[in-house]
């Protein structure tokens, strides 16, 4: 399976994405510049954290309007797995691939420790591998990672069981506690905690791989076990 790691100016996690596909899973994975860009030939897409164009305006504001961003649509759309973790979960917010927006934390301060989360939804290409409810642990590292939605967006999220992840102690201020969530279709996961990070034990947790595995055994049931 071919990863594509999609990197803007600004990006800081590109690194943490790659190397968690390539060494920790065993996949292939390119670094994508984002004005070079052609995501044809991937099987699924990355969003690193970081602070594209610097956060200006809005974290994650300029680097939606982007020219990757019709190829990342499109993707979408053909029901390509789409990853955005932190920053990349700002994007997909701004490019309104996924609903709702983010907010500067409740405590209007950077937070960057180890957090608690529980799996909600199991159901998804990319939590498959993890039990239902489990209790997994990964590390949060962002200043506006308060998840908020209106009253009507937040009942169609748990009607239609969009909220993937949950803080176990909410750090952020979060509607609902949210961690990250799914769009309808389910192939565009956004979520704030790193799982690239927590990809072996020697980084305090490897929670996060089973995340990355999901992708890749989904992947291979679709399009090889059906060859």
């Amino acid at each position: 399976m071919k990863f594509a790691v999609v990197v803007f100016p600004g990006s800081n996690c590109d690194r943490d994405m790659y190397y968690a596909v390539k060494d920790a899973l065993g996949e292939e994975a390119d670094f994508v510049w984002y004005q070079d860009a052609n995501l044809a030939n991937y099987d699924a897409i990355l969003l690193p954290g970081g602070f594209s164009y610097g956060d200006y305006l809005r974290s994650g504001a300029i680097a939606s309007t982007s020219h990757i961003m019709d190829q990342i649509k499109t993707e979408a759309s053909n029901g390509t797995p789409i990853l955005g973790v932190c920053n990349g979960f700002q994007v997909l917010l701004e490019a309104q691939l996924l609903p709702g927006a983010m907010l500067r934390n409740e405590r209007l301060k950077f937070m960057c420790h180890q957090e608690g989360l529980i799996v909600q939804n199991n159901q998804t290409l990319f939590t498959s591998e993890y039990a239902a409810l489990e209790t997994i642990t990964l590390p949060i590292a962002h200043g506006e990672g308060n998840y908020f939605c209106d009253d009507t967006t937040y009942q169609q999220l748990q009607s239609n069981n969009q909220i993937v992840f949950t803080y176990e102690n909410n750090p952020n201020g979060s509607i609902g506690d949210i961690a990250g969530i799914v769009n309808k279709d389910g192939n565009v996961l956004g979520m704030m905690p790193h799982p690239e990070r927590a990809s072996d034990a020697i980084l305090g947790s490897d929670d996060g791989i089973k995340l990355f595995q999901s992708i890749v055994n989904n992947w291979r049931e679709t399009y090889v076990a059906g060859a």
